[in-house]
């Protein structure tokens, strides 16, 4: 026992364990203030939130969960990218066209993520409008 409250009011096992986990790798961060807070806000608020992510795709949908990797889970997802046609004798070379798709849940691994917006609608309205007003 580390201390007297341990002997005093013994824990279960895991609860010992977890503990002890969470307490070794860091584990207590608080994942609702600083940079997570546009999760936890996007996902307290079921708000839809913008992700830049390495492949130079961008994902707009839900987040349902996520964790301190920045590990997402998302759903209403719509997956926005541009690919380029090679060209050839006639055409111009390297003609872009914008691909989309809808994916209804996704798993997005955290390392991919590059930047999150909250709520691009509201800020497109809020730039759009001129920002405040009765």
């Amino acid at each position: 026992y580390n201390s007297i409250q341990e002997l005093l009011f013994p824990q279960r096992l895991s609860e010992r364990m977890s503990a002890d986990a969470a307490s070794a790798t860091g584990a207590n961060t608080d994942l609702k203030s600083g940079p997570f807070s546009v999760l936890y806000k996007a996902v307290q608020g079921n708000t839809q939130v913008l992700i830049n992510v390495r492949n130079n795709h961008k994902i707009l949908g839900r987040v349902k969960a996520y964790d301190r990797h920045m590990n997402l889970l998302l759903e209403d997802v719509k997956e926005m990218w541009t690919e380029f046609s090679k060209g050839g004798k006639g055409r111009k070379r390297g003609q872009s066209m914008n691909k989309d798709r809808y994916v209804s849940k996704m798993f997005l691994r955290g390392d991919s993520v590059i930047l999150v917006v909250s709520n691009p609608a509201a800020l497109a309205g809020a730039s759009v409008g001129g920002g405040g007003g009765s």
